[in-house]
């Protein structure tokens, strides 16, 4: 949907040339990763062509995250949709900055990335389990970031892994044989509420440790919905 700030929601220090990460190219010339080209090509049409040449996701796969998920959609359709629904209200890739706030698990980067492709580079609101960490600043700063008389697009969320046998909460990563909790961040937050709320573990001061704060406030700000997540 579309706000009044003409934002759109579905959730090392290094220095830089400022061209490297300008959000519109010049007129013209290629937006994104996938060649969309400002006045030429519309980003809804040259997605379909490019998701028509590629393989055929796994039917089997997709029912059985259905069947865990009812109403799931798949990246691709996620991102077919999105892209043209917005282009009905003005969202191009030229005008269009795109920001995150997805786990800091490199499984999300697939779905950050999807839309990477369309929109261009994105700004990072993003860390564990999907909360904005940035917080107000980065907010700000991501308004300030939006090219003149454009649009914000805000992806933001959780995730969780599901194996190829349909075990939820887990995933296999490539390289490693260990079958891995995903998202461990809020597996760990759950756990450590549903031991307060069961009335066996105490609250911790996490959260005012600079080593973990992350995961201490991920599990701070879920704890008044223990009971109903438990």
């Amino acid at each position: 949907f579309t706000m009044n700030l003409s934002v759109a929601t579905l959730v090392i220090s290094f220095g830089a040339a400022a061209q490297a990460f300008q959000v519109g190219p010049a007129p013209g010339r290629a937006s994104t990763r996938l060649g969309i080209v400002a006045g030429e090509e519309k980003a809804s049409e040259k997605l379909e062509r490019i998701f028509a040449s590629k393989p055929a996701e796994d039917p089997a796969f997709d029912k059985m995250v259905k069947n865990a998920f009812p109403g799931a959609i798949s990246n691709r359709e996620l991102a077919t949709r999105v892209v043209g629904l917005l282009e009905e209200k003005g969202f191009t890739p030229e005008n269009t900055l795109l920001a995150t706030s997805v786990c800091a698990d490199e499984l999300a980067r697939v779905l950050e990335d999807e839309f990477v492709d369309i929109y261009g580079t994105n700004f990072n609101l993003g860390g564990l389990s999907g909360f904005p960490f940035a917080g107000n600043t980065g907010w700000g700063a991501m308004s300030a970031h939006v090219p003149d008389n454009g649009f914000c697009l805000t992806i933001h969320g959780p995730h969780v892994g599901i194996t190829k046998d349909g075990v939820i909460g887990k995933v296999e990563r490539s390289g490693i044989a260990l079958v891995d909790n995903c998202c461990g961040s809020a597996i760990a937050a759950s756990g450590y509420v549903q031991g307060i709320t069961d009335g066996g573990a105490k609250i911790t001061t996490k959260l005012q440790q600079f080593s973990d704060f992350q995961q201490g406030a991920v599990q701070e700000l879920i704890l008044p919905f223990g009971k109903r997540l438990n």
